[in-house]
């Protein structure tokens, strides 16, 4: 449970503010439009009623914009502010809208200036009550009489990230985090009474219960080590004769998490440290985002691929496509097709990279892979299931082999189908990998990919990689 919950419990007007907060987006635009309809003289009838309860619909879908979150993983980026949160949101519903409008043929109907009007004004009323509403949750929060103490059993570093956090956001989640007790001396620990925010060594875990029952603490975080889960055991139960709530904080430092998430297998609670973030409905939209766009693309540019066939048809002898082995979702061996750029087709135990100024790349081969014309035949692997347009790029078999040997973590990428075009490669990270470092890079970038997927990350990547293709000095 996050210390956002954890403050929800403590009164009925928290919980009225969150359920505002849930209702506000629907009741502003829906209020703002019936408004405008009686400004601009238009009945609020018939389609404008329709409109207004797709809105609701949509408002109540879609998650409302709050402040940061609290309790997230280290991992999880700093979140939008407020005022950024609602416009992006808005503009979700509004497209949704559009959307909705061009299929039915609707649009027409509806006066422009009430709804120019209400598409603009609407955002900035929300960003109004938003921020209203967060001061007025600032001042719940931050009340002396409502604020829960909190201590914590073990000094690390995933302790000290969350007394910081708390800290850091006290006026917003109600608790003070008082400090620390451990059994190491200051010297061990390496901190000589530095203190960590306003937080600091109080003494042992065995004064730990006495502080507890003496200060009236309200929360105890447990971040010992598993291998000292008997000392883990001994302190839940001395800590049963407190009214503590009690909470135990792994130590996620000591793992890479990817897509980390609680939950429960057969009623016994599990927790996922290595998981591929397209789980259930997150797999659905993926796929039928991925699908939808590529065959889009496919009809756009399949005049361009025929004129493509034909030239590399003509320049040299060989086959027009080139297919080779590559590793897909969950390391399973795919066949991935491009246009055939060079003078062979290495598909063995050992590939020979493509380098700067390579002979065996043909004049319309260097032409396409400029360009990343190449792999335009690589939306038919998409439309197949087999990659994603976003993703991690897939690697011959040959040099997987290689590289899983050589960089920890290297197969985890294949958690997720591999993609056209991915996070390392709008970040420069594409063309020859002569060192291990460059290789690692990549790595690294698509395991953050696999920590941050989101569905506007993916519209992100795609667009920054059709800027980049213009100006891409290593695409050769």
């Amino acid at each position: 449970m996050t210390s956002e919950a954890l403050s929800f419990t403590r009164s009925f007007s928290i919980a009225l503010l969150a359920l505002l907060e849930a209702m506000a987006p629907a009741a502003i635009s829906v209020s703002l439009l019936y408004g405008l309809c009686i400004f601009y003289d238009a009945e609020f009838k018939g389609f404008y009623v329709a409109l207004a309860f797709v809105v609701a619909m949509l408002s109540f879908l879609l998650p409302p914009p709050r402040p940061r979150s609290y309790g997230s993983s280290q991992l999880i980026p700093p979140t939008l502010p407020v005022a950024g949160r609602v416009v992006v949101r808005w503009m979700v519903v509004v497209g949704v809208l559009l959307a909705i409008g061009f299929i039915t043929k609707y649009s027409g109907d509806f006066s422009r200036k009430v709804v120019v009007c209400w598409i603009v004004l609407t955002p900035a009323l929300m960003i109004l009550v938003s921020l209203c509403l967060q001061e007025l949750r600032r001042h719940l929060m931050f009340d002396p009489a409502m604020v829960r103490r909190v201590a914590f059993a073990g000094y690390n570093d995933v302790s000290l990230a969350l007394a910081r956090r708390i800290s850091e956001s006290e006026e917003l989640t109600g608790l003070k985090a008082e400090g620390f007790f451990d059994d190491r001396s200051p010297d061990r620990l390496g901190v000589a009474g530095v203190s960590a925010g306003r937080s600091h060594i109080l003494g042992h875990l065995p004064d730990l219960i006495p502080y507890v029952k003496r200060r009236g603490i309200d929360v105890v975080f447990i971040a010992l080590p598993v291998r000292h889960i008997r000392r883990v055991m001994q302190l839940l139960d001395e800590l049963r004769d407190t009214t503590a709530s009690i909470y135990y904080v792994p130590d996620i430092f000591a793992v890479d998490l990817i897509q980390a998430r609680s939950g429960e297998l057969f009623g016994i609670p599990v927790v996922a440290l290595c998981e591929t973030p397209f789980c259930g409905y997150r797999g659905v939209v993926k796929r039928i985002t991925d699908i939808a766009l590529a065959a889009s693309i496919l009809i756009i540019v399949s005049p361009l691929m025929l004129a493509l066939a034909v030239m590399v048809r003509l320049s040299s002898p060989g086959p027009i496509l080139f297919a080779q082995r590559r590793y897909g979702l969950d390391g399973r061996e795919i066949t991935v097709w491009k246009f055939r750029t060079m003078t062979v087709a290495e598909d063995g135990a050992r590939i020979v990279q493509a380098r700067k100024h390579d002979p065996r790349i043909t004049r319309i081969g260097g032409f396409m892979r400029r360009y990343s014309l190449d792999e335009l035949p690589q939306l038919c692997n998409v439309l197949q299931g087999r990659m994603s347009l976003v993703g991690p790029r897939p690697h011959a078999v040959a040099h997987n082999e290689e590289y899983r040997k050589l960089i920890k973590g290297y197969m985890i990428r294949h958690k997720v189908p591999p993609g056209m075009t991915g996070l390392a490669q709008i970040n420069g990270c594409r063309g020859e990998t002569s060192r291990i470092e460059e290789m690692q890079a990549r790595v690294n970038y698509d395991l953050e990919y696999l920590r941050r997927w989101t569905p506007l990350l993916d519209l992100k990547i795609l667009l920054l990689t059709a800027v980049r293709l213009l100006r891409d000095e290593k695409a050769y």
